[in-house]
């Protein structure tokens, strides 16, 4: 099976889109004098996987497993365990998983971009129930590990799950619970910043 990795993916304008978006990160970088390349190199990793999986191409996952792997280095650093947890423990397994996943469900046998799946009710009802068991069970590990700002981070925990959840199932709806899950990291990281 023949994954494309190459740029002739994307149009001219999400080539463009990905431009800025390094560009940005780059200037942030400047501004802000942070310590690590390793959250622009983060950055420029988890940027991309975006751009891949909103096209369907499952190398947007082996990005995200390479983003998981980076940020749980970072949170790390900064005393997130529970993002440290969600990401290396949760997130970058569950990419692996949705890569597989991904790659034999192709759209109309064209390998670089999957079938989008419809949840059933089943489906559905999982993932609730999962995300409700989760969330209940990290709190509590998030809390023996002293996780700064442990609701928020909790949260995150929920909000990931989802996330991860939709992208191996392939539902278009993956990328609401990313957004919710990137307004709380939002959150999260601004306490970091002020700290």
């Amino acid at each position: 099976m023949k994954i494309k990795l190459q740029s002739s993916v994307f149009t001219r304008k999400e080539k463009g889109f990905w431009l800025l978006s390094v560009l940005v990160i780059l200037i942030a970088y400047g501004i802000y004098r942070q310590d690590s390349l390793l959250n622009v190199i983060a950055s420029i990793t988890g940027v991309s996987s975006l751009l891949y999986i909103a096209k369907g191409n499952p190398i947007g996952q082996i990005f995200v497993v390479i983003f998981s792997l980076l940020y749980g280095v970072i949170a790390y650093m900064n005393d997130y365990y529970g993002e440290m947890l969600t990401y290396v423990g949760m997130t970058m397994p569950m990419a692996a998983l949705s890569f597989y996943s991904w790659i034999t469900h192709p759209f109309q046998e064209n390998a670089s971009q999957v079938q989008v799946n419809t949840l059933n009710r089943k489906e559905i009802v999982w993932l609730f129930v999962l995300t409700a068991i989760v969330t209940f069970v990290f709190y509590f590990i998030l809390k023996a590990f002293s996780t700064a700002n442990l609701i928020w981070s909790t949260i995150s925990v929920m909000t990931s799950f989802a996330a991860v959840f939709l992208t191996y199932k392939r539902s278009a709806y993956y990328a609401v619970a990313y957004a919710m899950n990137d307004f709380v990291l939002i959150i999260l990281w601004s306490f970091a910043f002020f700290r």
